[in-house]
């Protein structure tokens, strides 16, 4: 892995709003991610479960790591292989300290692990499930706008939630906002050729936008093709500040106080 560093701007107040800390090996240099992240200004990170396993580890490292929080959910590349009892298991877990939200949940027609019908149904159930706990959810989408859309108009009524790693164009974008989603921009956004994705930068209103890495996934520029870290939030902020014309200080200061929100995180 590189040894670079992003540069220090200490005035920037930053979170990584979707992580997977857990796939970097902690035994070996997990403690140097955390304190590259500290120096880059990242007071706060959310640890994104996707399926039973990863979301109890999400729970052990908010528990050990005060700056971590707690995303714990089935996401639908893990939905066919459930256990009977997977509804008791995610309440319990739920029901455990630091859980921000319930996620990552939705559909991914690229990888197909399981069908349509089934991935909706336990996409439907966690929906109810979030609504029941009064708890926002994380909506993983690839490939399926339309039925990711479909769904959350049928089933998410009075939910609130965050589209990561958002990728779609404007007009998926203004569904989401109409539903009153968050959108949540990761690495992507700065590429070079991501043209539909920095129209909808400029579009969306201050108010729904969030910022991530999805570590160790999604490295943006100038880390492509390198293992990401949630020291490179800074990348996505800055780029977010740049297509927008506006200081990376007050739209990391937005995207701080949008996260509040969403997530409830009593953190200042």
């Amino acid at each position: 892995m590189s040894s670079l560093s992003p540069p220090m701007q200490p005035s920037l107040r930053l979170i990584d709003t979707h992580t997977h800390l857990h796939l970097i090996p902690f035994d070996t240099d997990g403690a140097a991610v955390l304190a590259r992240s500290a120096a880059a200004g990242v007071q706060h990170m959310i640890e994104i479960g996707y399926d039973l396993p990863s979301s109890r580890t999400a729970l052990a490292l908010a528990a050990a790591h005060a700056p971590i929080s707690a995303v714990v959910g089935i996401q639908p590349n893990h939905v066919h292989d459930l256990p009977r009892d997977w509804q008791a298991q995610l309440y319990d877990l739920l029901g455990q300290p630091n859980v921000v939200a319930l996620g990552e949940i939705g559909l991914d027609y690229h990888w197909m692990k399981a069908p349509p019908e089934q991935q909706a149904a336990i996409f439907r159930e966690q929906l109810a499930i979030a609504r029941e706990l009064d708890l926002p959810v994380v909506i993983h989408c690839r490939e399926a706008a339309a039925d990711t859309l479909a769904v959350l108009r049928a089933d998410g009524q009075g939910v609130r939630g965050v589209m990561h790693s958002f990728s779609g164009d404007w007009a998926f974008a203004e569904a989401c906002l109409e539903i009153g989603f968050l959108l949540s921009f990761s690495g992507p956004i700065t590429f070079p050729k991501a043209k539909d994705l920095h129209t909808v930068v400029q579009r969306v209103p201050a108010t729904a936008l969030l910022a991530e890495t999805d570590t160790p996934y999604l490295t943006p520029h100038p880390h492509r093709g390198e293992r990401n870290e949630p020291a490179y939030v800074r990348y996505v902020v800055e780029r977010i500040a740049d297509l927008r014309g506006e200081t990376a200080e007050a739209v990391s200061e937005q995207i701080w106080q949008n996260a509040q929100t969403i997530f409830r995180i009593l953190h200042t």
